[in-house]
């Protein structure tokens, strides 16, 4: 009999599914729910159990983590008598691991409390190839002592784990994040476009800046997507249109400018008009390629 925590995981998608199966293969009992079938067969297959409904999947968890798409999709799988926190039991530990507003953090830790249940914010960083290595970066809200004992799940997921403050702060450094990202993806596209134009090899100009001071995450993960035009789906538009809302929103609220991140959000939402929303958030190129005379 393992001594770990079983586990509830609800959202089994692109991030979700290779997640949860991080964790079987580390030793977790978890159950599983989400709406799409092929991905509880997917759950099954690698060891898992698929439940039918999230409150069954709840019902004798220990911990319970979320990865859904955006705030109202964490509203409704923890609210209402199907949700979890009627369905939970108390002294239980909600780990919502979703990439959603601060405030919806703040709410759902409060509401939980009154039901006895402990909760962490705790949205990753790295896509969907950090999710399957287990190499993610996870930013960490909630008390102390409710990290501590979720660290052990936490390393199963990813290799950089803080703690960033009370509720609602892994959330805000999610939403600097998501910022950063997508400005320097926007510059990698801006310059793929320029050096292609001007007719230098691309992929020896990419390998020779990713070695210097231009060098980064993002332009080591994505070379290939703009190399080969690649945009198969790691982390789609559509859910960087959300972020590039939430952080805009909450740096208002707060009286940050964000007179770069503001135009690379119109970017974000203009690819997302011309119907791009499905590809992943490399098909900024694209973007550029058009504004730059190029029929894609």
């Amino acid at each position: 009999m393992s001594t770990l925590p079983k586990v509830a995981w609800i959202g089994l998608g692109i991030m979700g599914s290779p997640m949860s199966e991080n964790l079987v293969k580390a030793g977790y009992d978890v159950t599983g729910h989400t709406l799409e079938r092929d991905k509880l067969d997917r759950l099954t297959a690698a060891g898992g159990t698929a439940a039918s409904s999230v409150a069954e999947a709840v019902r004798d968890a220990d911990v319970i983590v979320t990865m859904v798409p955006a705030s109202p999709q964490v509203e409704a799988v923890a609210y209402g008598p199907d949700g979890i926190l009627e369905n939970a039991r108390r002294g239980a530990l909600l780990i919502d691991m979703s990439s959603i507003t601060p405030q919806t953090s703040v709410d759902l830790a409060a509401a939980a409390k009154e039901k006895g249940i402990r909760v962490l914010d705790a949205p990753v960083s790295g896509g969907e190839a950090g999710a399957v290595e287990a190499v993610l970066s996870i930013m960490v809200g909630g008390d102390q002592v409710d990290f501590d004992e979720a660290k052990p799940l936490f390393e199963a997921l990813g290799k950089t784990i803080v703690r960033c403050g009370p509720h609602g702060s892994g959330q805000t450094v999610k939403a600097a994040n998501q910022l950063i990202v997508a400005v320097n993806i926007q510059a990698c596209a801006e310059a793929v476009v320029f050096l292609e134009k001007s007719g230098v090899d691309l992929a020896a100009a990419l390998d020779v800046l990713g070695g210097g001071l231009a060098g980064s995450t993002v332009l080591a993960r994505k070379k290939d997507n703009f190399l080969k035009r690649d945009f198969k789906p790691g982390f789609r538009i559509d859910l960087h249109h959300k972020d590039m809302g939430i952080v805009t929103d909450a740096a208002r609220n707060v009286g940050a400018a964000l007179p770069v991140g503001a135009v690379v959000a119109q970017l974000v939402a203009s690819l997302r008009a011309q119907g791009d929303g499905g590809l992943d958030h490399s098909a900024l190129l694209r973007a550029v390629e058009r504004l730059s005379g190029a029929r894609v």
